[in-house]
């Protein structure tokens, strides 16, 4: 275990340590460092990009809490019931996934292209529109993201007894009554869990956002993490970037503790 152990203690560890220790100072990202106190941390909750930010990733993290979750559990349980072929649908929905998301957002933004494309022909601008841009880019990162869903979904759904569904379907209990009845509660650990790393890999969106619209435009698409590598890059304020990763970091501390109590409480196993 010590080569793993090693790697996290200088690859996470360490760097998560300067991180705290750079958000209160006022470093540029090369030369001495000047401590400032909690100075970035006050500024952040008046900076209207770092509120801007949140309100995006707030609205992100609803939007895959509820549409590919929803799709991944529909088009799990509809792959579930059928015998034919289920292979074959597995590996088309999972091929968007396995794609470098470079290529799937510059295939994507031909496709969405105001020019050239299905903005054309609609007479709308997709990602140049302060309305359509993040519900766009969302939009695309859900079509990769979904069908990683259906197959870990999938999965937790063949461990449930088969004897469940009989029994259900004995009692006169059709396929939408044994889906609420039986499935959920039987997968409950593990989309819980997917619901956990959901709202994690929310607050850490980045590579969809910044090479469709780079947080714009006029930060219509900005998160988080666009603020944090703007401000670190940009405006060289390695220092402030470092606030806004510290409060991620705490976002996701939250999400997983409170993860950690339920699962204790309700006894879940995965």
């Amino acid at each position: 275990m010590m080569p793993l152990v090693a790697v996290n203690l200088f690859v996470v560890l360490i760097p998560s340590v300067f991180s705290v220790y750079y958000s209160l100072t006022d470093w540029s990202g090369a030369g001495a460092a000047k401590l400032v106190g909690l100075a970035n941390y006050r500024e952040l909750f008046g900076d209207d990009e770092f509120l801007n930010g949140l309100w995006h990733n707030l609205i992100w993290t609803i939007f895959f809490l509820v549409v590919p979750m929803s799709m991944g559990l529909f088009g799990a349980y509809t792959l579930s019931r059928i015998r034919r072929f289920r292979l074959m649908f597995r590996v088309l929905y999972f091929i968007p996934y396995i794609v470098a998301s470079v290529v799937n957002a510059s295939i994507w933004e031909s496709i969405l292209d105001p020019r050239s494309g299905l903005g054309s022909v609609f007479g709308i601008n997709p990602l140049g529109d302060g309305r359509l841009a993040l519900w766009s880019v969302q939009f695309v990162n859900n079509w990769a993201w979904w069908g990683f869903l259906v197959v870990v979904f999938l999965a937790a759904m063949q461990g449930v007894n088969p004897a469940l569904y009989e029994a259900a379907e004995i009692d006169g209990a059709g396929p939408t009554r044994q889906f609420f009845s039986v499935t959920l509660p039987a997968i409950r650990p593990t989309f819980a869990f997917l619901g956990l790393m959901t709202i994690i890999w929310s607050f850490l969106a980045f590579d969809y956002v910044y090479i469709m619209t780079q947080g714009g435009p006029a930060g219509a698409t900005d998160l988080l993490s666009t603020v944090l590598y703007r401000k670190a890059f940009s405006d060289l304020r390695a220092g402030y970037a470092s606030a806004v990763g510290v409060v991620m970091a705490l976002i996701s501390a939250v999400v997983v503790a409170t993860y950690l109590v339920i699962r204790r409480v309700k006894e879940w196993e995965i």
